[in-house]
């Protein structure tokens, strides 16, 4: 079993193409892991192991893998690049306290590029960038870094350098010698990197500028670490997966540079809003966090989790969040890829995985105590799905097989979102890319066996109101015997786009009784989720109950949920109901030349340009928001305009309302559903 103080814990991210996966190839091959060099072509690589990623040659699932080396042992999880994928590299961020961001020394920095660095900033993660494919030699690796330190300030320096011809690295660190280098020298790259890390340690400062003394990598090991968690400092190495070079250099920068559990940042777990500071201590009690689920047809779910405090054993007895009946720990397992080897425990600060536990899903916490029930990591922010489709099953009776399956896809990747319009009787299955649905439904066929039909991508249209406006609605029902009996009157009001539904309660004298103001509640929100006057999810409304009328014999909750409803919907026929469109943040990146094309093509389809930036290998950088609806073809527009060249991401910004006439076609031939009393 391994100790909290030899694990190191490292995210290697990076846009596709820049050869993450055949890195972590060649790490894991120079340290022992493995006895030969897998190759993509052939699909015989560790981490990607799964048939998808083995076909289209680029990683599509995040893998975790490990090697020991100089009596430390590192876990690395490798994830996908693909700009649609970049929630599957988010969600794994709980698990880590590094992340090394891989750039392509051909093609610089790239949209995934910026997105991990930020991402990886704001969950206050230590961070490390590996120049990767230094092996072209005709590639400017000093103004590469010239622009990483223009883009992400001037705490970005090398701790090594490639040596003219880049068939090798100097390090400038450890034990700096006066060697020929690509750009700059061993000495200056050495003296600005202690500059910065003493910085942060006022005796040590003193020691180096006022009495010129020396130092030496063991007195910098504590600021360095300080450094790296305080982002006053981001390492950059070089290397080539290729040849090798700088592979000896990234190990030893790995091993001993980035920090341990117990050195880098604290993670985020809260009780309630407290935060929960955590113990060192192996034999505390257990507190793990499931970063990632994986399900197979016939082996079950398997749950892979960061240990953060305690140790976990085969006998382990442990709780799912606030659930009363343990489970055990029966097997527990460690990931190389696609293989699982058994392990008799794991230790705070690893990774280790479990199978066969159904109720265990992403972001689950598990303990050994009570006291712990309502501990929970604080939320990730995944970026919001911006594609759909409509999906039936191909086959009939495969009703429930669909989805069960789509449960499981949707379990493993926290980034999809299925969604159940009952009232227009539809299945949406939604994504972050026209990609990303596509794996999914590849994934459903081939691994689950389930084929389906599909429909255009719907947008995710919202409602609102654009007015205040007064409701009332009286519910009688008499059919022999007890009846049925509400009154409601309410007034609405806009709220700011954004901030959702709030509903206030102004009854006075218990005109309506204080048992049935739940079921007014119930009934405004089954419109909110249904839709008044499109079919879309309702918000940004604020709803005030201000008088109503009871019977003593025929209420009941059912009648004041008919009466909220009607009264509800009367409102919002008032209020100049808005149909509300998502408008997104796209960023290209393109040819130079193709400026005025693609800025053109903005504009055409309502959209509007909100900055352009020059980026190296004459390319530039352009950012625009543009309704979503008028991006479902932008994969073959950016081609044909580009030549190829040209690469795009989306983001959600905010809603917006739709033109006049989309909102008189999507609100033509609408009807609420009938409420069943």
């Amino acid at each position: 079993m391994n100790t909290t103080e030899s694990i190191r814990n490292i995210a290697v991210t990076g846009h596709s193409g820049a050869g993450k996966t055949l890195l972590i190839e060649r790490l894991l091959f120079e340290a022992g892991a493995i006895p030969t060099l897998g190759e993509i072509q052939r699909g015989t690589t560790v981490t990607d192991h799964d048939n998808q990623s083995k076909q289209l040659q680029h990683s599509v699932e995040t893998s975790i893998c490990s090697f020991d080396t100089d009596k430390t042992h590192v876990n690395l999880l490798d994830t996908p690049g693909y700009p649609d994928f970049v929630g599957r590299s988010i969600s794994i961020l709980p698990a880590v306290e590094s992340v090394a961001i891989v750039i392509d020394a051909s093609a610089g920095i790239e949209q995934v590029t910026e997105r991990m660095l930020d991402v990886a900033k704001k969950r206050e993660k230590c961070r490390l960038i590996i120049i990767n494919k230094i092996d072209a030699a005709e590639e400017d690796l000093s103004g590469l870094v010239r622009e990483i330190q223009q883009r992400y300030g001037s705490e970005c320096l090398p701790l090594n350098l490639p040596v003219p011809g880049h068939e090798a690295v100097v390090d400038c660190y450890f034990e700096p010698k006066k060697t020929d280098t690509e750009f700059c020298t061993v000495t200056q790259a050495h003296d600005a990197l202690v500059d910065q890390v003493v910085e942060v340690d006022e005796v040590l400062m003193n020691l180096y500028l006022e009495q010129g003394q020396a130092l030496k990598p063991e007195q910098l090991h504590d600021p360095f670490e300080q450094a790296l968690r305080s982002q006053h400092l981001i390492p950059i190495c070089f290397v080539s997966a290729k040849t090798g070079a700088g592979i000896a250099e990234l190990m030893r920068i790995l091993t001993q540079l980035m920090p341990t559990p117990t050195e880098g940042n604290p993670p985020l777990f809260l009780n309630g809003d407290t935060p929960v500071e955590l113990s060192e201590k192996a034999d505390d009690h257990i507190l793990a966090h499931v970063f990632k689920i994986s399900i197979d047809p016939f082996m079950g779910k398997l749950a892979v989790m960061r240990v953060h405090q305690g140790t976990i054993t085969p006998d382990s007895q442990l709780f799912l969040g606030d659930g009363r009946k343990a489970f055990k720990a029966s097997h527990l397992y460690k990931l190389q890829g696609g293989k699982r080897e058994e392990i008799n425990g794991a230790v705070p600060g690893d990774i280790c995985a479990i199978a066969k536990v159904d109720d265990i899903d992403f972001d689950s916490v598990l303990h050994d105590s009570h006291e712990q029930d309502h501990i929970q990591l604080k939320s990730l922010r995944f970026p919001a799905p911006m594609y759909g489709l409509a999906i039936r099953p191909t086959r009939r009776g495969d009703e429930q097989k669909l989805s069960e399956t789509l449960k499981k896809i949707a379990a493993e990747d926290p980034s999809l979102k299925i969604e159940h319009r009952l009232n227009l009787n539809e299945t949406i299955i939604q994504g972050v890319g026209a990609f990303h649905l596509r794996i999914a439904l590849e994934k459903m066929e081939s691994v689950f066996n389930i084929t389906v039909d599909t429909q255009p991508p719907t947008i995710d249209y919202r409602e609102t109101i654009a007015r205040p406006a007064e409701g009332h609605y009286r519910h009688k029902k008499q059919t022999g015997g007890a009846g049925q009996f509400g009154e409601v009157s309410l007034k609405i009001e806009p709220l700011s786009r954004g901030e959702g539904f709030e509903f206030v309660n102004n009854i006075v004298g218990g005109v309506v009784p204080g048992q049935y103001i739940p079921a007014v509640e119930k009934g405004i929100r089954n419109i909110l989720e249904e839709g008044a006057v499109a079919g879309f999810q309702l918000q940004d409304v604020r709803v005030t109950l201000v008088d109503g009328k009871h019977h003593a014999v025929d209420s009941k909750e059912i009648a004041f949920v008919a009466a909220g409803r009607k009264a509800f919907l009367d409102a919002v026929s008032k209020a100049a109901p808005l149909v509300l469109e998502p408008i997104v943040n796209v960023t290209i990146i393109a040819p130079s030349d193709n400026m005025g094309d693609i800025t053109g093509d903005i504009s055409a389809h309502r959209g509007m340009v909100t900055d352009a930036t020059p980026t190296q290998k004459q390319k530039v950088q352009i950012s625009a928001k543009l309704p979503l609806s008028e991006l479902f073809d932008y994969q073959s527009r950016i081609k044909s305009m580009t030549g190829g060249l040209g690469s795009f991401t989306l983001e959600f910004s905010h809603y917006d309302p739709v033109p006049a006439t989309t909102q008189q076609s999507l609100t033509k031939n609408y009807q609420v559903a009938e409420f069943a009393t």
